[in-house]
């Protein structure tokens, strides 16, 4: 049996300074009230960040939060070369996903990690 892959989520206003693995922004916009050189970024793949339009319907509505998880995942499943920038950092070692919004158990970092986990997995199993 295989471990998941080391993929954590941190937001971009928490102390950052106990996390380990590369640092990967995935949001799709700069969070406000942070300089460039706050988060110490290894990469910001700001294409791997819902559309526009699933953003702003989603909106952080917990109500909406299934509904979202199956819309962004199926974004991600066409939006390939966003998401093996992000597979790339998963093969070489741990990665921290950063992320702006509030609710930390509802926001696209939550989705896009489980998505990682399972494409990583499905690689060794094949």
């Amino acid at each position: 049996m295989t471990s998941a892959p080391d993929i954590d989520l941190a937001r971009v206003y928490d102390d950052l300074g106990k996390t380990q693995g590369a640092r990967l922004l995935v949001d799709g916009v700069w969070p406000r009230g942070i300089g460039k050189d706050a988060l110490d970024l290894d990469d910001w793949i700001r294409d791997v960040a819902p559309s526009t339009d699933l953003r702003k319907w989603f909106g952080h509505d917990p109500d909406r939060w299934d509904a979202f998880r199956r819309r962004y995942r199926a974004e991600l499943g066409s939006n390939e070369d966003a998401v093996e920038r992000c597979l790339t950092w998963g093969r070489k070692g741990p990665v921290v996903l950063l992320f702006g919004a509030k609710d930390r158990d509802h926001n696209q970092a939550v989705v896009l990690r489980e998505y990682l986990r399972d494409r990583l997995a499905q690689e060794e199993t094949n």
